[in-house]
């Protein structure tokens, strides 16, 4: 710890405030970003805190710290944070997550954070100059990581339009270049195809089975929370020595079947594919072209989960087999690809940089934080 840094309680240099409760947020279109315990919920006409600013969840299992630049508004799960001193808006944004604040816990049935856990801990704070090069240097990376998300939202949605245009619409198609099929018109020369059909959905293994070799020796389990959050942070550990198509690499398709239904590619790092998720794969037709068809059927087996009369709602493969997608011959497929296949790839590399970056991050916030690294170094 730096000597000359002051030494203080966070009692002496912020307030929590209190979000407040408001309604319709989740469906407005307002100017003002709404967060609650867990980030960004919604939006609304009016706001309640100026930006800069920092959000500190309050309740629930998984309280967060966000930051944001423009006035926003707080639900009463979360509180945000006024200053008492002079600090660095987006330094107390690191600093808080440096000090772990949000899992400070009550011990109540519902996990809690409360204004008292947090005026009592202790911290060291620098002269608002070394502050603003902190804030600065953690900031450039996490804009880099968000410019890079934004950029994929973009590429994805670009991606999904021409999928959708050219493999369910047939945009541009002239009517007597069109065939009746069991989807009804599909341009001619191509086939009505069973998901299963055209790839393989390989469900995952009971991991618990696998155990791994040691501490230091082992895959991280890769379970629906990991696919959702995307990272292996704080998963299970399984053996190194499954079979290979259990192994899930970065650029592999996943698709949670069961819980909460998702269809993502994976950039987390290398891990163990555990049941309830399908890694799929094919030989005969392009990654993005069954990610997307898979994608392209999923509102519909969300609503078949939801009609089972269990505790998790699920899919079966007879589903897999039920959902149909128009295929074109090789020689057209060979055409769509070299259009849409370079939209696929870069959101994965832009996805891989956005992860390196979040480690060199994650690595530098402890060091500058308590001062064992300085800036001018």
């Amino acid at each position: 710890m730096v000597a000359e840094w002051r030494k203080s309680t966070w009692g002496e240099e912020i307030s929590l405030e209190y979000g407040k409760a408001i309604r319709g947020y989740q469906e407005a279109c307002g100017k003002f970003r709404v967060f609650g315990s867990n980030g960004p919920v919604g939006w609304t006409d009016n706001s309640l805190a100026d930006g800069p600013g920092v959000i500190l969840g309050r309740k629930g299992a998984y309280r967060g710290v966000q930051f944001s630049r423009e006035p926003f508004w707080v639900i009463d799960t979360a509180y945000f944070v006024v200053p008492k001193t002079e600090l660095d808006m987006r330094w107390l944004y690191y600093a808080i997550q440096h000090y772990k604040l949000g899992e400070i816990d009550d011990g109540s049935p519902i996990p809690s954070t409360t204004r008292a856990a947090v005026y009592v801990r202790e911290l060291r704070v620098p002269s608002p100059e070394e502050q603003r090069a902190i804030a600065e240097t953690l900031g450039v990376l996490d804009d880099r990581i968000a410019n890079l998300h934004q950029t994929n939202a973009t590429l994805q949605a670009i991606a999904a339009a021409l999928f959708k245009s050219r493999f369910v619409d047939f945009d541009s198609m002239a009517p007597e270049d069109m065939q009746e099929s069991e989807l009804g018109l599909i341009p001619r020369g191509w086939s009505v195809r069973s998901l299963d059909s055209i790839a393989d959905y390989l469900n995952g293994l009971a991991m618990q089975k696998f155990p791994p070799e040691s501490d230091t020796e082992f895959l991280p389990v890769i379970k629906i929370a990991q696919l959702r959050a995307g990272n292996t942070n704080g998963a299970d550990k399984a053996s190194t020595k499954l079979k290979p198509e259990y192994i899930v690499e970065d650029g592999d398709v996943l698709f949670s079947w069961s819980g909460s239904l998702e269809v993502e590619v994976w950039t987390g790092g290398r891990g163990a594919l555990n049941q309830h998720l399908f890694k799929i794969t094919s030989r005969e037709v392009p990654k993005w072209f069954y990610y997307y068809a898979t994608r392209q059927h999923l509102a519909n087996f969300r609503t078949i989960a939801a009609s089972k009369a269990t505790t998790m709602g699920h899919i079966q493969r007879g589903h897999l087999n039920a959902a149909k997608i128009a295929v074109p011959p090789p020689d057209e497929m060979t055409r769509h690809d070299a259009v849409i296949a370079p939209l696929f790839k870069q959101t994965i590399n832009n996805a891989l940089q956005a992860r390196t970056l979040a480690k060199l991050r994650d690595a530098l916030l402890p060091r500058l934080l308590s001062g064992q690294l300085r800036v001018n170094q």
